[in-house]
C-alpha cells in the first residue's frame, strides 16, 4: 500500500486485524470506488499522525469477498475500528480527514 498503511486479505486478516497489538483502522475499498479514492490520502495521513498508537490497513472488497461478508459490509468506504478482536467504531461514506480524525480519536 504505503507507508503509513497495511494491505490486508481474507487470508490474514485474523492475524493482521483480529489478534494485532493495539487498534486497526480497517478501510473497505474497491479500486473503483470514488468516495473511496477520495479518503486514501487522509487516511494515510492519519496512519503516519497515529503511527504507533494505530495501524491503518485496507481491504479491497473485490479481491477480498470473505471478511467484508462476515462483518456485514453493503456499502464503501466503510471504516471499522478493531481493538482487541472487536469492532468497538464504524462509519460508513467518505468524510472530511478533520471529521476522520476526530472520530478516530474519540475511538481509541
Amino acid at each position: 500500500m504505503s507507508e503509513n498503511t497495511v494491505a490486508v486479505s481474507d487470508s490474514g486478516f485474523e492475524k493482521d486485524v483480529l489478534k494485532a497489538e493495539g487498534p486497526v483502522l480497517v478501510d473497505f475499498w474497491a479500486e473503483w470506488c470514488g468516495p473511496c479514492k477520495m479518503i486514501g490520502p487522509a487516511l494515510e495521513e492519519i496512519g503516519g499522525e497515529f503511527k504507533g498508537r494505530l495501524t491503518v490497513a485496507k481491504i479491497n472488497i473485490d479481491e477480498n469477498p470473505e471478511v467484508p461478508t462476515r462483518f456485514g459490509v453493503r456499502s464503501i468506504p466503510t471504516l471499522m475500528l478493531f481493538r482487541n478482536g472487536e469492532v468497538v467504531a464504524q462509519k460508513t461514506g467518505a468524510l472530511p480527514k478533520s471529521q476522520l480524525k476526530a472520530w478516530v480519536e474519540s475511538s481509541l
